[in-house]
């Protein structure tokens, strides 16, 4: 973990509720795809956590969408400087995936698998991006993985574009050698349900410090009880435990 002063450099909106932000500085604590930085903003008492959608050159790249006080305070800044800690979580293994991996994000779950996506096709492997969103206006990102050479898939939940319905109904008869996954939790428990072979799974969760000191994040899995902040928030299938 590391506390740096970051420059904003660029805040523009995606959708309607989700925005891109590119922040300039010290990005050397940032090692693994699937981390996340923890932002202070001014008269709010807890940090903001983010997932880190790409770092690089010394851009830090991340992807929010707006749900409340911080986010939305975020969403209006266009210049300044902000206080983040970076480093944190532990991120995707990327040794596991084999050559045709199979990425799948649900609405702001996306953001972490582009970097993902970009270190994997970097190895020589064949990515293919399951994206899912509610309908049309909500998509993001779609030409960003096309770009770095990954077939796309995108669910709507309406049918208003690509395949009617879930992630999960994407999934069916495709070839693919492990899954990462990143999205809210009842997606994750149909991937998990519905997936093929061994996978890793990051999970989001209200935190406190975001760095393991108030173990306000903490969860069961087979290998004991782990902090989504610290020991997470990548989890492998084989240890993970659902509640009922």
């Amino acid at each position: 973990m590391k506390q740096s002063v970051f420059s904003i450099v660029e805040n523009i909106s995606l959708t309607k509720d989700v925005y891109r932000m590119l922040l300039e500085g010290d990005i050397s604590s940032i090692t693994a795809p699937g981390q996340f930085v923890n932002i202070q903003l001014d008269g709010l008492y807890l940090r903001r956590p983010i997932s880190v959608c790409d770092a690089e050159n010394g851009v830090l790249t991340i992807i929010y969408k707006v749900v409340g006080v911080g986010t939305e305070q975020m969403s209006k800044m266009q210049s300044g400087k902000l206080d983040i800690l970076t480093g944190l979580g532990n991120g995707y293994d990327l040794s596991k995936s084999g050559d045709k991996p199979l990425l799948i994000g649900g609405g702001v779950g996306v953001p972490p698998l582009y970097m993902l996506a970009r270190k994997l096709v970097a190895l020589g492997k064949k990515p293919t991006v399951i994206m899912g969103f509610n309908n049309d206006k909500e998509i993001f990102y779609k030409d960003e993985f096309e770009k770095l050479g990954c077939k796309v898939i995108v669910t709507t939940v309406d049918g208003s574009f690509g395949i009617k319905g879930f992630v999960t109904n994407a999934m069916d008869g495709l070839d693919y050698s492990y899954i990462y996954t990143c999205g809210p939790e009842p997606m994750l428990k149909a991937v998990y349900n519905a997936a093929s072979t061994d996978g890793q799974f990051s999970f989001e969760e209200r935190m406190g410090c975001g760095f393991g000191a108030c173990m306000g994040c903490s969860c069961k899995t087979l290998y004991g009880n782990k902090r989504i902040c610290r020991e997470g928030p990548v989890l492998v299938k084989e240890e993970i435990i659902w509640e009922k």
